[in-house]
């Protein structure tokens, strides 16, 4: 059995900030509270058992500190493997754009779509098959030797939101489950008996 733990990076905004709509192109380090939400992701890891034997990340620092602050804290320092295939969506014009500035050139049907069905808002420039056959790469890569390894990704919302086509039923964990994922939550897949399946989406664990 291979389980895969999906976690999104900490906070990259203070309190009082007004959060902007950050992708590929902007590369915010984390806020202290981003990394109260990275050694929470740690110390989850460790009391549920699931501390990773290889750990992976995106280029972007956010990702990366947020991966290297979890090892430590779950008690396994380990090296970070940084992927571009896991760097966040690029935002086209509403690259690090208000959400009301988004919204107002969008309109609000448009990123409900995003959010509810990963549909990709005009103007965006991103590739969804694309950002999914890597997802169906990887976990081809991790789960082929079928040696009981645990990986940690690492990852951006934009991103991780494609990571249950692996299931081969997206349509059916989107209706029950819903695919944003918060800022500092893990969520944790398994390959077993021939197919991924989702044991648990968007854990939020205690700061």
């Amino acid at each position: 059995m291979t389980t895969l733990i999906i976690a999104r990076h900490g906070n990259t905004f203070e309190a009082g900030e007004t959060p902007r709509r950050v992708g590929a192109r902007t590369d915010l380090p984390l806020t202290e509270k981003g990394r109260a939400q990275a050694r929470a992701i740690g110390a989850w890891l460790k009391d549920n058992h699931l501390v990773p034997d290889a750990t992976y990340s995106s280029a972007l620092q956010r990702t990366k500190e947020t991966a290297e602050i979890a090892v430590r804290a779950a008690g396994y320092p380990q090296h970070v493997y940084a992927l571009d295939i896991f760097n966040e969506i690029d935002y086209g014009p509403d690259e690090n754009k208000t959400e009301d500035e988004v919204i107002a050139r969008l309109g609000e049907q448009a990123l409900k779509d995003w959010d509810e069905q990963a549909i990709v808002p005009d103007g965006w420039l991103t590739e969804p098959g694309e950002i999914i056959h890597n997802w169906q790469g990887f976990g081809e890569q991790i789960r082929i030797h079928d040696d009981n390894e645990t990986v940690l990704v690492v990852t951006s919302n934009g991103i991780a939101r494609f990571a249950p086509y692996l299931t081969d039923d997206f349509e059916s964990f989107r209706t029950q489950h819903g695919i944003k994922i918060s800022t500092g939550a893990v969520c944790v897949m398994r390959y077993v008996e021939g197919k991924w399946t989702v044991e648990s989406w968007n854990i939020r664990p205690a700061i």
